[in-house]
């Protein structure tokens, strides 16, 4: 079975998060809305579900986190600002804004391994090494969006809070656009970071 086949699945797996969530994402699902072969979970995944998400939380950063840092490095935080707030806005509108991120998504939900998912009992430390994998991809971003800040002559202590500011705040309209199932949100968001972040370079 081919890679390509993993990483169908992992793409897959990761699309199903954003749209329904960790729990409701089941391995028969995942099959399902990739038309791989239901063998391929067992060679792929050996650790089942879990190795899954894991992979496709992985899989969700590096879509962001890869051209984030290729506009900032390129063209400047306000560059990269508007480039994350522009692929989340595709992302909302090509789903008809059912999908949201899958990061926040293993983030804010109580993990339910396979084994234990007819019990209802919560894995623990699956549930800790999911939310250190999301810590991980939250810490990456704005690694970016600070060190873009620092290079445009923002103190680093500045640069880590204005980071943060931006994560946070586009992970939280992302959710109210899906709510509202419009994009104004973001453009709202947008502007307002924009001047934040214009205020907080040097002139």
């Amino acid at each position: 079975m081919s890679s390509d086949t993993r990483a169908k699945m992992v793409a897959g797996a990761a699309d199903l998060v954003s749209r329904r969530g960790v729990n409701a994402t089941s391995l028969r699902e995942v099959v399902r809305h990739t038309g791989t072969p239901r063998g391929s979970i067992g060679h792929h995944f050996p650790r089942g579900k879990q190795q899954l998400i894991e992979d496709a939380l992985v899989f969700a950063g590096a879509q962001v986190s890869g051209p984030l840092e290729h506009l900032t490095r390129s063209r400047g935080a306000i560059a990269g600002l508007r480039a994350f707030i522009a692929l989340w806005r595709q992302t909302l509108q090509r789903s008809k804004f059912e999908a949201g991120c899958p990061v926040l998504a293993v983030a804010v939900e109580q993990y339910v391994n396979d084994a234990t998912e007819k019990d209802g009992e919560p894995d623990e430390a699956a549930q800790q090494h999911l939310l250190d994998l999301a810590d991980g991809v939250f810490a990456d971003w704005q690694r970016i969006m600070s060190t873009a800040l620092r290079q445009e002559g923002v103190a680093p202590a500045r640069a880590r809070r204005l980071a943060a500011l931006v994560i946070a705040s586009v992970e939280g309209t992302v959710a109210m656009c899906r709510a509202a199932r419009s994009a104004q949100p973001l453009d709202d968001v947008r502007q307002e970071l924009e001047l934040v972040l214009t205020a907080s370079l040097p002139k």
